[in-house]
């Protein structure tokens, strides 16, 4: 349920496509994303991924090591907050257990029928207290029946994205396996890297003036 007369709060990040807060409320502390700041021109956007974030923690329904949806009236959207770092202020170096933990969890989350398709940013990973993973920002999460060729073939980006971050930081664990698989690339990426994200690059640092980059944006 929304909590529309939240204590106090802290706000995480704002941008173009609304705010980040953190909310100490009646219930418990709690993440919103507040779209009432949007400006006209991008507030469908703005809608249209925050439901897409909506649908997908819907169908995750609490899963651990993912946040649970408490709320989402087309303006707001609440989720419960997840204690932890950004996989760039906390890097797992040298830490296997970590990767092993990241990569059940994503198993698990593509089992549900989910793909996330943005995890090639750090921020998107978090580090728990504990060491294990956490996954947050579900924006861009892709829902459909995890047995078809189209989703399977966005989890493996997911997975290529995660063995990326291996590589990086635990790369002397990575598995004949894991090395030839991120040497695959899939034509959504050719794709992407082709079209999608040079418009992206321009749209998210030329007219909104966004300084995030894929490892290290600004994300709660």
């Amino acid at each position: 349920m929304l909590d529309s007369s939240p204590d106090t709060f802290i706000t995480l990040k704002a941008d173009s496509f609304g705010r980040i807060l953190l909310v100490d409320g009646e219930h418990g502390r709690f993440v919103r994303r507040d779209l009432g700041a949007t400006p006209p021109w991008l507030r469908l956007p703005a809608w249209w991924l925050a439901r897409r974030e909506a649908r997908a923690l819907a169908r995750l329904d609490g899963m651990e090591a993912t946040p649970r949806l408490l709320g989402w009236d087309g303006r707001w959207l609440d989720r419960s907050y997840m204690e932890g770092a950004a996989m760039y202020q906390r890097p797992p170096r040298g830490d296997l257990a970590y990767f092993r933990a990241a990569r059940r969890l994503l198993q698990r989350v593509h089992r549900q029928g989910i793909a996330h398709n943005d995890l090639a940013k750090e921020a998107n990973w978090l580090v728990r207290e504990d060491g294990s993973p956490a996954l947050i920002d579900f924006q861009l999460a892709v829902c459909g029946n995890p047995r078809s060729r189209w989703m399977r073939l966005l989890a493996r980006e997911d997975l290529r994205h995660l063995l990326k971050h291996k590589r990086m930081y635990c790369g002397a664990a990575l598995t004949p396996v894991e090395r030839r698989l991120l040497k695959r690339h899939s034509w959504v990426r050719e794709l992407w890297f082709a079209t999608g994200k040079p418009v992206y690059r321009f749209v998210t640092r030329r007219i909104l003036h966004w300084e995030d980059n894929e490892g290290q944006g600004p994300k709660p």
